[in-house]
């Protein structure tokens, strides 16, 4: 598995259990939603596997590496784009791409033309030499998520990336983000608390209501007959 987590459990200092015995598995290549309410443990989750938080127990791998014993070789196996943007509002797109490539070590040639590569593929070349914050919210979420790939990782963990967006913008980037799996190889981890966002994307999810998975399987095996709408609504209690 590209991603496992067994047991985590985690309880913050101010007595709120996050996560109460999660566990998951992701294939290599696939498309993975982890859906729910808020509050539900989805980015407590996205941090003890991106190793930004211990858990208090359990245990939990990506790309095959400990997150707790080598947490310095899963970082540089994952791309991250969380639900705040990580790039500089007064750099320009080009520059902030080329920074984060820098931070992963890359270098001259190689690295122009990764930077080129990613601005081509999100629409983002003519708006490369503009300041970030002259930027929409979807061409902004598309930098994000460019600049998560700029090492090319063998995982990519997306913390609810279109919350915010307008219907177009959120329309645009799951067109990139469901092809970004066969394109680029990668394993993707999805958060979200978009119904149709998790169904049209994910190959298999998980509903995740009081930090622990309460069903899990592929949207159709969930659906059935039924909507994904009522299937989240019997398992989640309904968005919160």
């Amino acid at each position: 598995m590209q991603v496992e987590a067994t047991n985590l459990v985690k309880t913050y200092p101010s007595g709120v259990r996050a996560l109460d015995g999660l566990s998951l598995a992701l294939r290599a290549g696939e498309v993975f939603g982890l859906l729910g309410p808020n509050g539900a443990g989805k980015s407590t989750a996205i941090k003890i596997l991106t190793t930004l938080a211990r858990p208090d127990s359990g245990s939990a791998s990506v790309a095959g590496h400990d997150v707790t014993r080598h947490p310095e070789r899963v970082r540089r196996a994952i791309g991250v784009v969380a639900q705040r943007s990580g790039a500089d509002p007064m750099a320009s797109g080009r520059d902030n791409l080329t920074l984060q490539g820098r931070l992963h070590r890359l270098r001259g040639v190689a690295l122009k033309r990764r930077v080129d590569e990613l601005l081509d593929r999100f629409g983002l070349a003519e708006a490369a030499g503009r300041a970030v914050r002259t930027y929409s919210g979807g061409m902004q979420r598309r930098l994000d998520v460019a600049m998560g790939l700029v090492h090319r990782p063998v995982v990519l963990f997306l913390d609810e990336p279109t919350t915010g967006l307008d219907p177009e913008a959120r329309t645009a980037l799951w067109q990139e983000i469901g092809q970004l799996a066969g394109a680029e190889g990668l394993t993707i981890l999805l958060t979200t608390h978009y119904l149709e966002e998790a169904d049209r994307l994910a190959d298999r999810l998980a509903i995740v209501d009081s930090g622990r998975v309460v069903v899990s399987g592929t949207p159709a095996q969930l659906k059935g007959e039924r909507s994904l709408d009522d299937v989240y609504l019997q398992y989640a209690g309904g968005i919160r």
